[in-house]
């Protein structure tokens, strides 16, 4: 064999090798070492409290938070929260103003893990940040971690700073 063959068939092996040796670590520290909190499993409320608790929100947004109520979404709720009643899901929570005139509502679903990319564009279908007497949301998000949706309807720093507390949330402490 030429020199440049057997440069490229060892250069081969020792890739090999080393994708073997990396595999055996990442199982290794997954089954030993890490122990992961599937941090999904969380009440829906919890998962609200613990985004509320992290988010950086205006002064103003973080007082009004007082004046807010966390309640499960019921069917007869589900046309003027979702937009729609089509939308089929494990469990879902609404954060909202009991009284108030700012456009917000904030809602985590809970939806089998199949159907997470369905359920996000009916809701993208469905959202209608006009819903409100006199005002609008400027944002709308909707993002997803394992089985569990974030929508949002509200100011646009509010709304991100809500969605990057979700997406950092790390479970119950």
């Amino acid at each position: 064999m030429k020199r440049a063959e057997m440069s490229r068939k060892g250069k081969r092996a020792r890739n090999r090798i080393c994708a073997a040796l990396f595999l055996a670590v990442v199982c290794l520290s997954t089954a030993c070492g890490g122990e992961q909190k599937a941090v999904f499993t969380d009440s829906l409320t919890d998962i609200m409290d613990g985004i509320y608790e992290t988010a950086d929100l205006s002064d103003d947004f973080r007082q009004g938070l007082a004046n807010f109520e966390t309640v499960a979404l019921t069917e007869d709720m589900e046309t003027s929260i979702l937009g729609t009643d089509e939308i089929e899901y494990v469990e879902a929570v609404v954060s909202m103003p009991m009284m108030s005139s700012i456009a917000y509502q904030c809602v985590l679903l809970r939806v089998d893990a199949d159907s997470v990319d369905k359920v996000k564009q009916q809701l993208r279908d469905a959202a209608n940040p006009d819903k409100w007497v006199c005002v609008s949301a400027e944002t709308v998000l909707i993002e997803s971690r394992e089985n569990v949706i974030f929508y949002v309807m509200a100011e646009e720093d509010t709304a991100y700073a809500l969605n990057t507390a979700f997406q950092n949330y790390q479970g119950v402490q």
